[in-house]
């Protein structure tokens, strides 16, 4: 599974084409995100993604989850969004 990494400055539409694009290819993808600015950012790309996947009779989920990783040798908590599809009811 492929996985985002976004940052504060990330702009939201191209959060949402990334998703909408590895969603229509392999069906599902993760977001890694670390503070409240890039979650943020995360959150209206998903938004903007939605409107891109709704057209296809699916709506898009999100699971969230904490995970530790390292950057710069330093150990941090990351939230990763696990964003996959369901049929629209």
């Amino acid at each position: 599974m492929k996985v985002l990494k976004v940052s504060s400055t990330t702009r939201p539409n191209s959060i949402a084409g990334a998703i909408a694009g590895i969603i229509r290819e392999e069906g599902k993808v993760q977001i890694q995100t670390i503070g409240a600015a890039a979650l943020n950012q995360t959150i209206k790309g998903i938004a903007i993604a939605r409107g891109y996947i709704a057209p296809t009779g699916k709506e898009i989920v999100c699971i969230p989850f904490f995970k530790d990783i390292e950057v710069n040798g330093e150990t941090k908590t990351a939230i990763v969004l696990t964003v996959e599809t369901r049929p629209m009811e």
